[in-house]
């Protein structure tokens, strides 16, 4: 137990800049608070005390705002950052250095009975406001981006974005296991696939734009030499009947 109150303080480091101190980390994160909690209440859930397991977690909910149901199971070094409104479901699997961030969920979408929340691999780090739903697996080193709704299975390494969730690029092999990519965005660089999207349908646009105007012009240009020719017959003196200059002759 006191071995893995100290690997959770540790893992602080290198994944939070503010950090100071372990002091700090005992005193002023609620994510480790929330831990110490669930650690209580899962061994009482597994010695069969569900009532009181239950209770335990209600009560580190109540203190920390973070909620565990004592039935997951969590791997080692997990650490949940700044941590108000993340829900974890009963039977949740999370493995080893995972991160999460706050406003996060690991929900169900069914009532029925057996595995109904998400498994999460070793390494993930998902962002803030993200909602991973359902019996899915979430691969190894995966990243899910801030708010990103996720229903289907995420392969290994991959960063998915967007409502529902879709890759924002492929999976890129890690250079350095031990780097650590805040709120699940590895690359400043990837784009959204909405924003992509959208970038595609107004180049499209533009030209079709072009296209009309190109129209326009080549219609226009004949009406206007159909214009021009009529003005110049118009400003020719018509020739005087026969008659009327016989007469005035």
């Amino acid at each position: 137990m006191f071995k893995r109150i100290r690997e959770d303080i540790g893992c602080v480091f290198g994944r939070d800049p503010a950090v100071r101190s372990r002091i700090e980390v005992f005193f002023c994160y609620p994510g480790f608070h929330a831990l110490l909690f669930y650690h209580v209440s899962h061994r009482l859930w597994g010695m069969g005390f569900r009532l009181l397991g239950r209770f335990v977690s209600h009560v580190g909910r109540m203190v920390t705002g973070i909620e565990i149901h004592p039935g997951a199971q969590i791997g080692r070094r997990f650490f949940i950052d700044h941590g108000m409104g993340v829900v974890i479901g009963e039977t949740s699997v999370i493995g080893d250095d995972v991160t999460l961030y706050h406003h996060v969920t690991l929900g169900g979408v069914t009532w029925s009975p057996g595995k109904r929340h998400p498994t999460v691999g070793d390494g993930v780090v998902v962002g803030a406001g993200a909602q991973i739903l359902g019996p899915i697996t979430v691969g190894r080193d995966a990243r899910i981006g801030a708010n990103a709704v996720v229903l289907k299975d995420v392969p290994p390494g991959a960063t998915m974005v967007g409502i529902p969730a879709r890759p924002a690029g492929p999976a890129a092999a890690r250079k350095d296991a031990s780097a650590f990519d805040a709120y699940g965005t590895p690359s400043p660089d990837i784009a959204d696939p909405t924003t992509r999207t959208v970038d595609l349908l107004r180049a499209e646009v533009d030209a079709l734009r072009e296209r009309l105007q190109a129209m326009e012009r080549a219609a226009a240009a004949p009406a206007e030499a159909d214009a021009g020719a009529d003005g110049e017959a118009g400003g020719e003196e018509a020739p005087a009947p026969l008659g009327r200059r016989a007469a005035g002759g």
